[in-house]
């Protein structure tokens, strides 16, 4: 679990038969309109009250005595070291396999309730919202430039960028012709709904419209926080290796679409397309998958239709009314 934020939901085991269930999204929609000022106001308590009720009395005792330590008998023998096999799946030292488990559920559950929020406000104004996650320099901002380029304005579009520090990526997408907000999180390695939900308030997309919202790189924590985002992206470049999937199961897990970038490079490299994406669908079986290059627009043509598609279904959503946003996620 990351001390930051106390991630570390649902870990994926690369060796799982079938796709495990995404117990961590909840979908739980009012389906009435709900404006902007409402919004704000759940999100405005969130980030408070984060006591652990525990300190200063020396009752964090859980008597797990494994601390997350536990090895994994099929590599035991060559010495590797497995932190993420206990109750939690991760390990912060001076904290219990149960305490851990606390924590996380304190936080999702504080984050869900923003996330369903965020949605509700989505599914009300018609916004198809995108949560595109990756690990940095897989070129999530140059795809975002270049689908603002070649949209030249047939969809209304707004972006919500994150990183730690910095305005550059949203200074970039604002130079394309798109209007951006820029989230900084500090110390924290991921957007979550809260953040989104002040974003949204400042930002006020367009009804009918569509919202990117680009991740903090990081292929590990944006996979266990829910935005209220209609699809989570994955864009993973070719120079990064086929088996990322492996690496950071979870991830792949969570995302509806797999973005292969910068197939441009492939002749200068030893990158096994098809292994590939037979990894991402050992994780996540039947996962879509888009190969494209933003440098030379390879492959784009696929992702604008499916962008166009997404944008198409919120509006008749919208249109249809609350009963029918409901049924849409049931």
């Amino acid at each position: 679990m990351c001390n930051v934020c106390g991630c570390g939901a649902g870990a994926t085991r690369v060796d799982a038969g079938a796709k495990p269930d995404k117990g961590r999204r909840h979908h739980h929609h009012g389906g009435a309109e709900e404006d902007t000022g409402s919004l704000m106001a759940i999100h405005e308590h969130d980030h408070d009250h984060d006591h652990d009720h525990g300190h200063g009395h020396g009752h964090d005792h859980d008597h797990d005595h494994d601390h997350g330590h536990a090895q994994d008998p099929a590599h035991a023998a060559a010495g590797d070291l497995h932190f993420g096999l206990g109750p939690a799946h991760a390990h912060a030292p001076g904290l219990s396999q149960p305490r851990m488990v606390r924590i996380e559920q304190d936080i999702l559950a504080r984050n869900n309730a923003c996330a369903d929020a965020n949605r509700r406000w989505f599914g009300a104004h018609g916004v198809f919202a995108i949560n595109l996650v990756s690990s940095p320099g897989s070129g999530k901002t140059s795809l975002l430039v270049r689908t603002i380029e070649a949209l030249h304005g047939a969809l209304p579009l707004a972006v919500i960028e994150g990183d730690q520090q910095t305005a550059r990526d949203a200074d970039r997408i604002r130079a394309a012709g798109a209007p951006a907000l820029q989230i900084n999180t500090g110390k924290g390695c991921h957007l979550d709904a809260a953040m989104l939900g002040h974003a949204i308030g400042h930002l006020v997309p367009a009804d009918d419209s569509l919202l990117l919202i680009e991740n903090v790189g990081n292929l590990v924590c944006p996979a266990g926080f829910d935005l209220g985002e209609a699809h989570k992206v994955v864009v993973l470049s070719v120079t990064e290796g086929e088996d990322k999937p492996l690496k950071y199961p979870d991830m792949f897990h969570a995302v509806d679409l797999m973005l292969l970038n910068k197939i441009d490079l492939l002749p200068h490299l030893h990158f096994d397309v098809a292994q590939c994406i037979a990894n991402a669908r050992r994780i996540h079986p039947g996962l879509e998958v888009i190969e494209l290059s933003a440098e030379s627009g390879a492959g784009l043509s696929a992702w604008l239709d499916w962008l166009h598609r997404g944008v198409a279904a919120a509006r008749q959503r919208r249109s249809a009314g609350p009963e029918a946003q409901l049924a849409a996620k049931g």
